[in-house]
Parts: structure tokens; C-alpha cells; sequence
């Protein structure tokens, strides 16, 4: 029997578990102050009886780079990233869904080598797509905690920084998650090189920033010295480029600027002062 063999998947987060027991009545994800167990109780459904209401999307996004999503949207809705490359493909982020005919589109693309993903929110179907395209999964060791569907093909890497394939590279950023990961993708954006950031560095609709949270749904801050050390984390890598975690959070240029400018902005709010006028609380 296959690992990922229908797991049980949770509506409001996307987050596996074992479907050979029975699902556990809080979601381990949702549980967490960074999530939220829905306003109607905790719920689970089958994946393979999500598979047949849900179509998994495969779409070219820019040369060697391909969305994958799922639709209707379920979950937080958000989409995972094929980047190909002469050496394989690496899935980046993933999604709740893998249907049969999402997994033929994948694999008429040269299937999927390795996956990485950037924080636990995102983990959702790893164990599924392991399973599909024998593919190995590398998550940072500082959230293994937070693996809800453990699989032999999860590698939990250490450090500042891991070498894939293609010149692409893994760097801890924390912030969101101890474990935070965003993607280098050099050959992205024309060769001016691509950020691949989940919800790490958030691409918020004002395109002129990104945002930073410890909880995005909650909306609880980070402290100024953790969105400093996501900044310095990628300071020396050049991008121009960012993808976030959803089809329409992108940075199509500038993307370099747009980073340093909102650590800026981040100071600025959190000392009480924003656009140079202070504001009405105390610093």
C-alpha cells in the first residue's frame, strides 16, 4: 500500500494525515496560533473523494516555470510552482490535491524530481505527490515538529542554505515559521533571477511591498530583528523576480528594491511612524 494511500485532508488548512486511522478531531496545523480551526468546527474529508469534485491545474506561468493548482479553490487556496530544469524538476510549495489527470500533466512535463516547501501551511500533500512521481521532499528540520503526514521520502535539511538542482538553492529565512524556506532561482525572470517565497516574504496587493507575519489569518506581527533577518537571509542574492504563494501575488520587476523598501516601511510603522507623520500611539 502506498504511503499517502487517501489520506484524510483537512478543509480549512489542506493539511494530510494518514488515512489508515482515524483523522484526529483538531487538525495538528490549525491548531497552532498561525492557523485556525473554521467557524463551523474542525472538518476532514477523503482525498480521493476530493479528487473526483476538484481538478488539479496545470499552467505556464514563464519559460521553465509552470503553476499547479487546484480548482475550485480549496483550503487557503494556494498554488505550488513546477520550476524545470535540464537536471529534473522541482516542485516547489505544494498543494492538498493531486488528481490523475494533473499527475499526467506533470509527468508529460518530466514529472517531478524533488520536492521543496517553504513553510508547514504548505506541506499539505507532500506525502501524495512523494508517492506519485517517487519524487524526495526536503523540509527545514527546525519544523519537523510540524509534519502531520510523516513519509520515508521527507529529508529534513539543516543550516542557512541547500543546493538542489539548476542552480536553484534553499535558503532559511525564518520569520512566519522557524523553518521559513524561500527558493533562488537563477535562471528565472529573463536570468535576472527569481524569488520563490510562499508566504515568507508576502506579496501583498500594494505591488510596491511585500508584508511580513508571525500569523497572517490572526494577524500577529514579527518583531522588527526577525523581519531583518529575512532581509539579510537573501540580501546577497540577486532576484528581480518574486512569486508568492498564490497565482497573483507576483513582483514581475524590481522585486530587489520592493524587499528593502518594505523592511524600511516595517521599521517605520513599528517605531510609530509611517510616511515621516508620527502617528497617534506612543513609540
Amino acid at each position: 500500500m502506498a504511503q499517502s494511500a487517501d489520506p484524510h485532508v483537512c478543509l480549512t488548512c489542506g493539511a494530510h494525515v494518514p488515512g489508515d486511522r482515524a483523522a484526529p478531531e483538531v487538525c495538528p496545523t490549525c491548531s497552532d496560533e498561525r492557523q485556525y480551526v473554521g467557524l463551523h468546527g474542525q472538518g476532514w474529508q477523503r482525498h480521493a473523494v476530493l479528487a473526483a469534485e476538484h481538478t488539479t491545474v496545470v499552467d505556464p506561468v514563464e519559460p521553465g516555470l509552470y503553476g499547479v493548482g487546484v480548482e475550485p479553490s480549496i483550503a487557503i487556496g494556494q498554488r505550488a510552482l513546477l520550476v524545470c530544469t535540464p537536471e529534473g524538476n522541482l516542485l516547489w510549495d505544494c498543494v492538498g490535491i493531486l488528481t490523475d489527470a494533473g499527475r499526467d500533466a506533470l509527468a508529460a512535463l518530466g514529472g517531478v524530481r524533488t520536492i521543496a516547501v517553504s513553510h508547514p501551511h504548505f506541506y499539505t500533500g507532500v506525502a501524495t505527490f512523494a508517492d506519485a512521481f517517487e519524487a524526495e521532499v526536503l523540509l527545514h528540520a527546525a519544523d519537523a515538529a510540524h509534519v502531520t503526514h510523516p513519509h520515508p521520502r521527507i529529508r529534513h535539511w539543516e543550516g542557512e542554505r541547500q543546493g538542489v538542482f539548476g542552480g536553484i538553492t534553499l535558503v532559511r529565512a525564518g520569520g512566519h515559521f522557524a523553518g521559513g524556506t524561500v527558493a533562488h532561482w537563477p535562471e528565472g525572470a529573463e536570468r535576472r533571477g527569481a524569488l520563490l517565497s510562499g508566504d515568507i516574504l508576502q506579496v501583498v496587493p500594494d505591488r510596491r511591498f511585500v508584508g511580513f507575519m508571525y500569523s497572517y489569518p490572526n494577524l500577529i506581527p514579527l518583531p522588527v530583528r526577525e523581519v531583518e533577518r529575512v532581509a539579510a537571509a537573501i540580501d546577497d542574492l540577486p532576484f528581480d523576480r518574486i512569486y508568492g504563494g498564490w497565482s497573483d501575488r507576483v513582483i514581475a520587476t524590481g522585486a530587489k528594491d520592493v524587499v528593502a523598501r518594505s523592511v524600511e516601511r516595517y521599521r517605520r510603522a513599528l517605531a510609530g511612524r509611517l510616511d515621516g507623520v508620527r502617528l497617534p500611539w506612543p513609540s
